[in-house]
């Protein structure tokens, strides 16, 4: 191992609460020299030409901001999205997170639904890989342990958790928009809200055009960082675990020429080889990452390794995840194809061009989901979609509307990785079908508070779930007693 690389290991188990189990590691030495820079640089003053000006603005086109923009869109609102990069799905795509998570409760029933379901059913038969339906919810050993090994089985359960062909989501999420009306607007960083008397106005952006403004009657921050409304002066909360995997950063890549079925068969059915394969992985590089499934058979896909210890907000800390990360898919190469059944002709196929972040800020939000509420499985009054718990022992889960809500700002929805939570919820509440459930509920509701002429926190909640169940989100009428955004949450036992 060289110099450079002398990571530290970290194993985080797999529990109820935590349950992605992973290595995680730091390293002792860092490839970047500290930077030099002293003292400020004035910027004149000088006036911002107006870009458009629209109903809703939605930052960013990862999975919540295509949800956010579709939804707002089918809303009858005007709406225009802007995106850093130069195609849509965010972390979905262009960062090769191309496992979707869970989107069944434990009996195999979908809960969420709308855009998720819209999305995929687009997909070719070829573009997509998961469990038939008939087999969602099946607790049969011989499925569970198959769809196991292919992240679509968990607690001895399969689920619908499919892998998906980055490239089709990328066009199918396009094309979805443009459909619907949306004005697409790529290439370009949202850089700072126009604030104006405590309400988000609209973003100043920069571009090859130039810094530019736009403007609209409601902001939805799906940046997936809280960039919106951190810079506009919202509460956000940044705690969480340190050495916890949903707090580590990595460069997802993908080797290509593999034979998947091979490596899954010597996992499976070869313990004894396996454990001798892991440990001299190891002692050979210090970290270690085995592969997920892809859709295709002769593609495998990396989601590491996760390093800690360094923040998505810090340019020189993402600069060096991006080194370490290059160096590790090229070490992870050569040792699979020297050492692992099926890996005999693989290569480098390509790494993501987007930093796999989890987490940085969360929104302090009207409502909080919390560890406490996941024992309860009462739907909040202001529900607006159902998440599936971590754990058989826990029912499903309710979002409520306030956890996409600023506490004072207004003129704001949040939407993704940064609603309204705690440290435990956020582990689930990050992942792509979630982001698709939020920000669905965000886009609908700026729609109705532009169309109404509202603050988002005044948004009649009747309408905004009855024009989220035309869309196809699963909602569930209030409980007896409803859990109420203002009322202390349950704690567990």
């Amino acid at each position: 191992m060289s110099e450079y690389e002398k990571p530290k290991v970290k194993s985080i188990e797999r529990t109820a609460d935590r349950f992605l189990g992973s290595d995680i590691f730091e390293a002792e030495s860092r490839a970047l020299p500290p930077r030099n820079g002293t003292g400020v640089h004035h910027e004149p003053g000088r006036d911002i030409p107006v870009y458009h000006r629209c109903e809703v603005l939605v930052v960013g086109g990862g999975p919540s901001g295509t949800a956010a923009a579709y939804a707002a869109a089918r809303a009858g609102a005007d709406v225009v999205l802007l995106e850093r990069y130069n195609h849509l799905g965010g972390l979905s795509t262009g960062g090769l997170v191309i496992w979707i998570d869970r989107m069944t409760d434990w009996e195999g029933k979908q809960i969420i639904r709308g855009f998720a379901e819209d999305v995929l059913d687009r997909f070719p038969k070829e573009g997509v890989a998961g469990p038939e339906r008939q087999h969602w919810g099946s607790r049969d050993p011989e499925l569970a342990a198959h769809w196991g090994l292919r992240t679509a089985a968990f607690h001895g359960i399969v689920a619908w958790s499919p892998t998906i062909d980055p490239e089709r989501l990328k066009l199918i999420s396009q094309e979805m928009l443009l459909e619907a009306g949306v004005r697409l607007v790529f290439h370009s960083w949202a850089a700072l809200p126009i604030v104006q008397d405590g309400r988000v106005a609209g973003v100043i952006f920069e571009s090859k055009s130039g810094r530019q403004a736009l403007m609209a009657d409601v902001v939805v921050d799906a940046t997936g960082d809280g960039d919106i409304f951190a810079r506009a002066g919202a509460e956000f909360e940044n705690d969480i675990e340190e050495g916890d995997v949903h707090h580590s950063m990595n460069t997802a890549f993908m080797l290509g020429g593999v034979d998947m079925k091979r490596w899954l068969n010597f996992r499976r059915y070869e313990p004894e080889a396996f454990a001798e394969f892991m440990k001299k992985g190891r002692e050979a590089l210090g970290f270690f990452q085995t592969p997920y499934v892809s859709w295709r058979n002769n593609i495998a896909l990396f989601l590491g390794p996760r390093q800690s210890g360094l923040s998505a907000l810090d340019v020189d800390d993402m600069t060096e995840v991006e080194i370490r990360s290059h160096r590790f898919m090229l070490r992870h190469c050569e040792f699979f194809k020297a050492h692992a059944p099926g890996f005999e002709n693989t290569y480098m196929l390509q790494s993501a061009p987007q930093l796999g972040v989890r987490h940085t800020q969360r929104l302090k939000g009207v409502a909080r989901i919390e560890r406490g509420q996941w024992t309860a499985g009462v739907p909040f009054a202001d529900e607006v979609g159902v998440s599936p718990s971590v754990s058989p022992k826990f029912p499903v889960i309710s979002v409520p509307y306030g956890a996409l809500v600023p506490k004072k700002l207004d003129g704001l929805l949040a939407c993704g990785r940064h609603v309204s939570c705690d440290a435990n919820s956020h582990g689930f509440l990050r992942e792509i079908p979630q982001c698709w459930l939020t920000g669905q509920a965000a886009g609908a509701a700026a729609a109705l508070a532009a169309k109404t002429g509202v603050q988002p926190r005044a948004v009649d909640i009747a309408t905004l779930q009855k024009t989220l169940r035309a869309q196809g989100v699963f909602i569930r009428e209030p409980a007896a007693t409803p859990v109420r955004q203002t009322e202390p949450v349950v704690t567990s036992g």
